[in-house]
């Protein structure tokens, strides 16, 4: 993507911005309630309670967010390469992930709480569970794909077993890894919204659920609505640039 595409690209997404910033002054006037405050008043308590309690929330939940797609990756894709280029594992194991993928994975934040009680650790199980499967299913796909000849001209060359990691089987499934972390970013902070509410005091699903359905403190519950949307927006820029740097023959086709 050169530079002119990369303007008019930023430039379109601040013209979104503004319409829906727009849309919604526009929605918070007529409606006249405090139940939907205008989005001046959301920002600047935004701004203040960024360097307040909020932004510490923030900073718990991009932990538990950031730990969770770590390790995810880090099992879901050497699983989902193993899977793809073993036909026999990927047909014994093909029947469990068909049962497994498509349940919610949010109906299960009851049960892991029960398990793991409260903390960090069940909320970052719960977001890994999601990615997992994701990841696991366009990785095996696209190790799958990979063409059996590629494989054997390279090990011809004397490459073993990391070599073929390295320049095969890596550049190979990154973008599927990338793209599945990109697609779950939104059903992950809607479970670690949900995830938060219960036996914890930092995050943001605590703050917002605080703010809104306890203080009633509306100004401070968009805020927290307006962060958690803004960490989305950040990770997922994060994952588009990281694409851009370590996957550029994919960039180089857009």
């Amino acid at each position: 993507m050169n530079r002119g595409s990369r303007i008019s690209l930023l430039a379109s997404r601040m013209c979104a911005l503004l319409i829906l910033l727009v849309a919604w002054h526009v929605i918070a006037t007529a409606l006249g309630r405090p139940i939907l405050p205008a989005p001046s008043v959301v920002l600047a308590t935004l701004a203040r309670e960024l360097v307040g309690p909020l932004g510490r929330h923030v900073g718990v939940s991009l932990l538990r967010v950031g730990a969770s797609i770590g390790l995810a990756m880090a099992t879901a894709a050497p699983l989902g390469i193993i899977l793809g280029q073993s036909r026999r594992l990927g047909n014994a194991f093909a029947p469990f992930i068909y049962l497994l993928h498509p349940i919610p994975k949010v109906v299960l934040v009851p049960v892991v709480l029960l398990i793991l009680g409260v903390g960090d650790l069940p909320k970052v199980v719960i977001i890994t569970m999601i990615l997992f499967f994701q990841i696991l299913v366009l990785v095996r796909d696209a190790a799958s794909g990979i063409r059996s000849e590629l494989v054997m001209s390279v090990r011809s060359l004397g490459a073993g077993r990391r070599a073929l990691f390295r320049f095969v089987y890596w550049p190979a499934t990154l973008p599927a890894i990338l793209t599945a972390v990109r697609q779950s970013i939104g059903t992950a902070l809607a479970v670690l919204y949900i995830a938060e509410i219960f036996a914890t005091r930092y995050g943001l699903g605590y703050y917002i659920y605080l703010q809104g359905s306890t203080l009633f403190d509306y100004p401070r519950m968009y805020a927290g609505v307006v962060a958690m949307s803004c960490l989305g927006f950040g990770l997922y820029v994060a994952v588009d640039w990281a694409e851009r740097r370590l996957c550029p023959w994919v960039a180089a086709d857009v």
